[in-house]
């Protein structure tokens, strides 16, 4: 009889708690619908391959450049976004 109790208390508590959880979950879920910033969208690796061909023919300023980035300590995505912009001024 105890067992029994202790087994329907425990998936009362489990109940309980998945039931909390997912009305937690739901509003974290809604600040995804907003829009990303556009400077920050993924590269793809496509995306990565064209720029740095296209990069290939300019290797000086490619140069300069990367020793820019590595003077900022950038990394990532935000580094070939910076990469990407100080090729696009000369």
């Amino acid at each position: 009889m105890l067992r029994t109790r202790i087994c329907l208390a425990a998936m009362l508590l489990a109940a309980g708690l998945h039931t909390a959880s997912a009305q937690t979950a739901a509003p974290a879920a809604a600040p995804a619908t907003t829009e990303a910033k556009p400077g920050k969208v993924r590269l793809t690796m496509q995306k990565l391959k064209d720029m740095k061909a296209k990069w290939a023919a300019n290797k000086p300023r490619l140069k300069a450049c990367r020793a820019e980035v590595k003077a900022k300590g950038l990394a990532g995505d935000d580094r070939w976004f910076y990469i990407q912009d100080c090729m696009d001024k000369s």
